[in-house]
């Protein structure tokens, strides 16, 4: 099965809310911030200098993930990623987080950071395999449902 990795265009934006809603819907609850900038890609990620790719099989997206820019320099957030249901079990958020493994060392970024839970095993087990490490979570971290902050050095 051939997957595609493309780069965000305006007409994806649907693609990104909706898979992201579906998975914070299954997995926790939409905070007012996720809502905010699921329904605002380009103003708060794409216009800011991020990125935003999406995994595609046979024509139909079926995944997607963020590169935001934070406060730091050459320090990008890995967040939003999402995958369809049905396909969760093709490693296609392994995909997608090399690809922006690869996309951020091409463009000579310092690492990447990430906000998960612990609730979700298999997503900490996959990011320590690719060389995350666990760092602490800051006061005034921008998600309720955050209790593990990783980092990435590139």
């Amino acid at each position: 099965m051939l997957i595609n990795i493309l780069n965000f265009k305006p007409q994806y934006s649907e693609y990104f809310y909706n898979l992201n809603i579906e998975w914070l819907k299954a997995y926790f609850y939409v905070e007012p911030y996720d809502e905010e900038v699921l329904r605002n890609p380009l103003k708060y990620i794409i216009e800011k200098g991020g990125h935003i790719f999406f995994a595609e099989i046979n024509n139909e997206i079926i995944g997607t993930v963020a590169l935001m820019p934070t406060q730091e320099v050459l320090v990008f957030e890995l967040t939003k990623m999402a995958v369809l249901p049905k396909y969760r079990d093709l490693k296609i958020g392994q995909k997608l987080m090399q690809h922006c493994i690869d996309f951020s060392k091409n463009n000579k970024l310092n690492s990447l950071i990430l906000y998960s839970n612990t609730k979700l095993e298999n997503a900490i087990y996959v990011y320590r395999k690719y060389g995350f490490i666990e760092i602490p979570v800051e006061n005034n971290c921008p998600y309720k449902r955050c209790n593990i902050k990783m980092k990435l050095k590139l």
